[in-house]
């Protein structure tokens, strides 16, 4: 089976992690631990040319490496588990390039953590595990952690 596993680095994608490591058998299962960075600026003038800004360069070449220290963590974590995993960092927009790879991995099971986000906060900066549970073509297991944790 291949599993695909969004991570970002934060407590939510740990759960997700750890739910994975204790629900699935590891045997005859390949991991893709994935972590899409998100740019600050998704357009530029027309008279600027693509990487121009100096300080995007700055923030993605910062992001990249805190990204490759995350699923590095997430994928040691997964093999002692006995999984088999690969592990990959693109910079896009997280809920089109999350389905982007899983659709190009040919992902059997999209497994991310949810932050459980509500009201005005989720509608600013709406739900990537909702966006990807509505619009993927495989199965989606959101991990929630309990309340108050």
């Amino acid at each position: 089976m291949k599993l695909l596993l969004a991570v970002d680095g934060s407590k939510y994608a740990d759960a997700a992690a750890q739910a994975l490591a204790s629900l699935m058998k590891a045997q005859n299962t390949e991991v893709l631990v994935l972590q899409v960075i998100e740019p600050r600026i998704y357009s530029t003038p027309p008279q600027m040319a693509a990487g121009y800004e100096p300080e995007q360069a700055e923030y993605l070449k910062e992001k990249s490496q805190e990204a490759h220290k995350s699923v590095d963590r997430t994928a040691d974590l997964l093999r002692a588990a006995g999984f088999r995993v690969n592990t990959r960092v693109v910079e896009g927009e997280p809920r089109t390039t999350i389905l982007d790879v899983a659709a190009e991995w040919k992902a059997e099971l999209i497994v991310l953590g949810s932050h459980g986000r509500k009201g005005l906060e989720r509608f600013v900066l709406g739900s990537v595990a909702e966006a990807v549970a509505r619009n993927a073509y495989a199965s989606v297991l959101i991990v929630r952690l309990a309340a108050g944790r």
